[in-house]
């Protein structure tokens, strides 16, 4: 078959509904099969689809700060096991200095390997998953495709439950790491020795059978991946599929930078409460229609857990450029083309091992999301959090993320009460919060006019107040306590957040950004998340 060399339009569209439609079918299956609340319910998890080397090339709309920096995880398979990997194997990865978030976040990864039947001389009939091969039959001699799935752990070990430790100050502390650990080898479930790893640790996973439920369904939501690629391959023929792969990220690639093409430079520093800052300007070439985002400036590396992984700035990034599409198009490698970003080694956005990073995926990655729109001047922050809640013991463990205000944008209001920018997850229905755990949700409220004023007004957080029935540890993980969400162009700032505890005899402790409290009978802990930021004042003319 001849090179096709350009791609047809409506096969183009036809190509790109398909592969994300794979990615979909593998997040049904996987919140169907899930154990845990946090993949199940809260829906905390990512499917995605991958070309030969890694490179993304669809999702599904779930987690920004997972899709963004998934394939540095297959990228880093590739590179460490090479011709070892197997038709039948999968993997297991929340290394976040190989492409991980952190180590909540764990990554199953799966070789797509093809068998051709031979007969009649037609080499692409007849296309099966690997598994046995019978006379006539030929293998493929490397994986054509790689399918993953990431999903949130509720609890996958480290010195608190839940695994979201608001005093680490090393990765250990934090939880059990996988890196491109061999979970299924040629069809077996491993699961003696992934058993072993997850209690034989310094501090191990408090549920292994939920841990090891949960990575089944991981398994068998990147099988639904393998089962609809080969009947994809089977339909248009390999040379086809592969073909437009690149394509659909060839068209990613040029609407990006068309987006690219109407910016204009910018810069912008942003103090978190923490004191550490994240610094960025954003060089437009007009030329190429590309972009520099160079972090040079940001703070070092920290002695606390808010350092991000390079692959979570990286994620950051791609999020932002996406956005700025109004094609709708899935999030793949194509989007990072036209993009030259320039992170120092060292600094806080990219940490050497074995520096503690669970803030830095889900809090510091928020702050650069907002960093970029303060330079490109199109957004006030959002309120900038995640507002990462756990509490538990050996018996329960819980993790929640809380919604609050969007920041308000050139020619619109922000949104009350929804999970900002890089998390995309739910909280989990009262009914079953209080069902599965000791636990009541006493209310779950706007907090009014916490957005920022302005010409477009930023959206209102929330209060949160849930009553604990038996002893626990709870622990809050959360931003702009102290500094405020910012406004933009004359716009106020919005709200910055609370948290405190009511303790049964009517006494009130008030904590900080980052605490850990044992909570007891009748105890209530109360969260007040941010407001976004307003944007504009009076004389404000958009440049749009």
């Amino acid at each position: 078959m001849p090179a096709i060399l350009k791609p047809d339009p409506v096969r183009l569209e036809i190509f790109k509904n398909l592969y994300q439609f794979i990615a979909e079918q593998m997040g049904i299956v996987l919140q169907n099969t899930a154990a845990s609340v946090n993949i199940k319910e809260r829906l905390d998890f990512s499917c995605a689809i991958f070309d030969s080397f890694g490179s993304l090339v669809a999702n599904a709309p779930h987690i920004p700060v997972h899709l963004g920096s998934m394939s540095e995880s297959v990228r880093s398979l590739i590179h460490d096991q090479g011709d070892s990997i197997k038709p039948g194997n999968v993997y297991l990865s929340n290394n976040p200095y190989n492409g991980g978030t952190h180590l909540p976040d764990v990554t199953a990864i799966t070789p797509v390997f093809l068998t051709i039947n031979n007969h009649d001389g037609k080499p692409m009939e007849n296309i099966t998953p690997s598994s046995g091969l019978e006379k006539g039959e030929e293998e493929s001699p490397a994986p054509i495709f790689y399918v993953a799935s990431r999903g949130h752990q509720a609890d996958i070990g480290g010195i608190t439950p839940g695994s979201m430790p608001p005093y680490s100050q090393t990765v250990e502390e934090e939880g059990i790491l996988f890196d491109n650990f061999l979970l299924v080898e040629q069809g077996n479930f491993r699961e003696n020795i992934v058993r072993e790893l997850l209690v034989n640790h310094t501090y191990p996973a408090r549920n292994p059978e939920q841990n090891i439920a949960d990575f089944k369904a991981q398994i068998a939501a990147n099988e639904r991946g393998v089962q609809e690629l080969v009947k994809m391959v089977a339909q248009y023929g390999l040379d086809i599929v592969q073909a437009y792969m690149n394509f659909v990220q060839d068209n990613a690639e040029e609407l990006v930078r068309k987006a690219i093409d109407v910016l204009k430079d910018g810069s912008f520093i942003y103090e978190m409460d923490t004191g550490a800052k994240v610094q960025v300007k954003v060089t437009i070439n007009r030329a190429n229609r590309s972009a520099k985002i160079d972090f040079t400036g940001t703070s070092p590396q920290l002695n606390n857990n808010f350092n991000a992984p390079k692959a979570v700035t990286q994620a950051a990034v791609l999020y932002v450029f996406r956005t700025l599409v109004d094609d709708s198009i899935p999030l793949n490698a194509g989007c990072l083309k036209p993009l030259e970003i320039i992170i120092p080694p060292g600094c806080m956005l990219n940490p050497t091992y074995p520096t503690a990073v669970v803030a830095g995926n889900v809090e510091t990655s928020q702050t650069i999301v907002d960093a970029l729109y303060g330079a490109l001047g199109l957004m006030a922050a959002s309120q900038g959090t995640m507002n990462n809640f756990t509490f538990g013991n050996h018996h329960y463990q819980y993790y929640e993320t809380i919604c609050g205000g969007s920041g308000a944008g050139v020619e619109f209001d922000g949104t009350d009460a929804v999970h900002t920018h890089m998390t995309n997850s739910l909280l989990t229905d009262p009914e079953v919060l209080e069902t599965r755990y000791p636990v009541i949700l006493e209310s779950f409220s706007l907090r009014p006019h916490s957005g920022g004023k302005g010409q477009y007004t930023g959206g209102d957080g929330v209060i949160r107040r849930l009553r604990f029935l038996e002893p626990m540890t709870a622990n809050i993980l959360s931003s702009h306590r102290l500094i405020p969400p910012f406004g933009l162009h004359g716009g106020e700032p919005g709200n910055v957040g609370r948290n405190w505890v009511e303790r049964q005899d009517g006494t009130r402790e008030n904590l900080d950004g980052t605490a850990t409290v044992e909570m007891e009978v009748g105890d209530i802990f109360v969260i007040e998340t941010p407001g976004g930021g307003g944007l504009g004042s009076d004389g404000f003319t958009s440049n749009k």
